[in-house]
């Protein structure tokens, strides 16, 4: 991947680990949300866990995550040949041809895996995204959603998570985008979830290490 350079300058609060008492404060709002939470105090940790939530054999697929990558995860998905990856399987079809096919792939996978761009201390995550391509799977397509989360993500409210997308992540995945793909990024759909109403669907790893934008 190329070296990520901003064009503007960051907002520094957001690049912050939170202090205990607010991840504390955090997982207790996720978890009165129905989203399980679970803790990783470095990113080899958290990639173990991620892993053991994920059954062997299962449908697996993702969208472009910083944070998956710096964990390790997207290699292990794709690699160690013990899941069915669907992004490798994606990206070889013809958008051309097999659009329809695409689309009804990547909307409704067994699991899910991703991050956020900001989670709030009341238990709402928030995601941004150019294309929207994992914003369905997040909200109800996939059956099983594990997000790794770093916990710099944390701030006190929806206020202060549509600040962070905008003045902290959007910048370095609009960079990211245009040094890897040639194009620019877009804030142009964003995710809240408040709630999960199925048990078990949605789980966040909280990790202590800094993870992705």
């Amino acid at each position: 991947m190329s070296e990520v350079q901003p064009s503007r300058t960051l907002s520094r609060e957001f690049s912050a680990q939170a202090e205990e008492d607010r991840v504390a404060r955090t997982a207790v709002g996720l978890e009165a949300n129905g989203i399980t939470v679970l803790r990783a105090r470095t990113s080899a940790e958290a990639k173990r866990m991620v892993l053991d939530l994920i059954p062997a054999g299962s449908q697996v697929h993702q969208g472009a995550s910083a944070s998956l990558e710096a964990a390790g995860i997207t290699e292990e998905i794709e690699k160690s040949g013990r899941y069915k990856p669907l992004r490798p399987r994606l990206h070889a079809m013809d958008r051309a041809t097999q659009a329809g096919e695409i689309r009804r792939l990547s909307a409704s996978p067994d699991v899910m895996l991703g991050s956020v761009h900001a989670i709030t201390e009341t238990g709402s995550l928030v995601v941004a995204s150019a294309s929207g391509s994992q914003i369905g799977p997040y909200a109800s397509g996939a059956g099983k959603v594990i997000l790794l989360v770093g916990t710099q993500k944390i701030v006190p409210g929806l206020e202060d998570a549509l600040r962070r997308v905008h003045e902290y992540a959007f910048p370095l995945e609009d960079a990211r985008a245009q040094a890897t793909y040639g194009v620019h990024s877009g804030v142009n759909k964003v995710l809240m979830i408040n709630r999960e109403w199925v048990p078990g669907r949605i789980t966040v790893v909280l990790c202590d290490e800094a993870l992705g934008f």
